[in-house]
């Protein structure tokens, strides 16, 4: 069955891994599913949520286009390092400027929990770390991927994520690079 799949290589940084394996998932899904691709290092906006909820900040082109790819996709796949434990600070700005209250999530009067608006939506989420995965989800509890997935996919409506961690990236050889691109291509080929 053919997907609407939204790929976002969440590096700021050109040329980076991250984008590799984003732009390898894109091309292999394409060959059975709809596919657009959105890198985080081609992207212009003001990554600071300055006002918080409390003040309306106009989106700049790229948050709007990255909007509608978001309502556009049936499932999205997320590309993203690990630095210092969480996601990089535009990667972050990308996801707080955007998964705002009347798109993503929306507060009712008198309710703990909001609408989630993006229900239904399906997710993968492809880490790349210099730490040892095994290191980072069971000594370091994985927060990023537990900020990514739960606290932000799943509270606005999306199924919880698929997700594989890769690493270590610092002193990875060239197979090991090749065997994880071999990975992810076999994801995009299945849209998974």
């Amino acid at each position: 069955m053919t997907k609407k799949i939204l790929v976002v290589s969440g590096h700021p940084k050109p040329d980076s891994l991250c984008e590799h394996l984003a732009d390898t998932y894109a091309k292999a899904a394409s060959e059975s599913h709809s596919v657009r691709l959105l890198k985080l290092s081609e992207l212009e906006f003001e990554p600071n949520l300055a006002q918080g909820y409390h003040q309306q900040q106009p989106l700049e082109a790229d948050l709007q286009r990255f909007q509608q790819a978001i309502l556009w996709a049936e499932h999205v796949v997320i590309v993203v390092p690990i630095w210092w434990g969480s996601v990089p600070a535009k990667f972050k700005g990308l996801i707080d400027r955007t998964f705002l209250p009347g798109f993503a999530f929306q507060y009712q009067q008198g309710k703990t929990f909001p609408n989630r608006l993006l229900k239904g939506k399906t997710s993968r989420i492809i880490m790349t770390m210099d730490t040892p995965p095994w290191y980072y989800k069971w000594f370091q509890g994985a927060p990023a991927l537990k900020q990514l997935d739960i606290a932000t996919l799943v509270f606005s409506g999306f199924k919880r994520a698929k997700s594989q961690m890769l690493g270590p990236v610092i002193n990875a050889k060239a197979l090991q690079v090749q065997n994880w691109q071999a990975q992810v291509e076999r994801q995009g080929r299945l849209g998974r």
